[in-house]
């Protein structure tokens, strides 16, 4: 994704574009806006945005609405203290964030699935009580521990961590997928030793694999594309395109993902965390069924800042701005 080189290169001046800008930045600031409040719903037992509609009014419907209104203010703000800022910068610091949102769940996922198979396997052999005190391995076999006091500070962690690296982290999870594998495929044949854990693994990496470097794909422009017409447009054209593409099938889709996943507290993304749901292998396989579940809010996230990327850089593009990004490659 982009670098902070590649930021500093850019012009920040460029001709106004203030609805565009207002669009765009009103669909993070909202998105914000959505992720406090599904905290205060899910954690703090807040009522959704349907008791306005039944009557239900009290103050915390008050603030729920209020933290939309504050996030449409932030957007318009931001606008107006910027008013000539260019689209193309104003893109890549978007996406550079993205960039780091990812990494820092690449490592999150790393760490994690390193700690909580270590701790499922000793628990599958019963070696707990051996190496901890007894109330410690009782906590150890309860997911409502592992996951606030053993992947929470691993998650912080990679957040950390994220600060300092500059790699997306792609080809080394896909290379811990593999020894992944590999293990499983010598414990089995040469050994004759399995356990659900293993397979846990494989498919926790590969999901965040899939689902974390999408946002990466569309900014280089690796997702296929099956077209008849785009190919043969001239530049200004293409951006146009991608655009509305941006906004009627990118955006949209989105936040469908996201009111869907997380439109209350017993949607299919927020029951699965707030439980700290296990896989039905319980106590044989790793505690991070409810991770999993995260992935596609994460995915949905991550893809929806990277559209307003891309819509931006789709509008210069449109407009004939200076700047273009070139891809390695593009896929129709």
């Amino acid at each position: 994704m982009s670098s902070s080189a590649e930021v500093d290169n850019l012009s920040p001046i460029g001709p106004p574009a203030p609805l565009v800008r207002f669009f765009g930045w009103a669909m993070l600031t909202l998105l914000a806006a959505f992720l406090i409040n599904n905290i205060l719903i899910v954690w703090y037992d807040f009522p959704t945005l349907a008791a306005l509609f039944t009557g239900e009014m009290d103050t915390r419907v008050v603030t729920m609405v209020g933290i939309y209104l504050l996030a449409l203010v932030a957007a318009g703000a931001h606008v107006m203290r910027s008013g000539n800022a260019a689209l193309r910068y104003e893109a890549r610091r978007i996406s550079a964030f993205n960039a780091y949102l990812i990494r820092a769940c690449f490592f999150a996922v790393l760490f994690v699935g390193i700690a909580d198979f270590i701790v499922a396997f000793l628990r599958v052999e019963k070696l707990l009580p051996v190496l901890f005190s007894e109330e410690m391995a009782k906590d150890l076999i309860r997911a409502r521990f592992l996951g606030p006091f053993i992947h929470g500070p691993l998650i912080v962690l990679g957040f950390i961590v994220a600060l300092f690296s500059r790699t997306l982290g792609f080809h080394w999870l896909a290379l811990m997928i593999v020894v992944a594998e590999l293990l499983i495929v010598f414990s089995r044949f040469v050994f004759s030793y399995e356990q659900a854990l293993m397979g846990d693994l494989v498919r926790y990496w590969y999901a965040a694999l899939f689902l974390f470097a999408s946002a990466y794909t569309l900014l280089e422009e690796g997702h296929v594309r099956v077209d008849v017409l785009f190919a043969g447009f001239n530049p200004r054209r293409k951006g146009r395109v991608n655009a509305i593409g941006s906004i009627l099938l990118g955006m949209t889709t989105a936040w469908c993902i996201i009111l869907i996943g997380m439109g209350s507290k017993q949607a299919i993304i927020n029951a699965p965390v707030k439980n700290f749901e296990v896989s039905q292998t319980g106590t044989a396989g790793m505690f991070i069924k409810y991770q999993m579940a995260a992935f596609l809010g994460i995915f949905a996230i991550t893809m929806l800042i990277q559209f307003v990327s891309y819509y931006f850089e789709a509008v210069a593009d449109a407009r004939g701005e200076r700047g273009q990004k070139q891809h390695a490659g593009v896929q129709h």
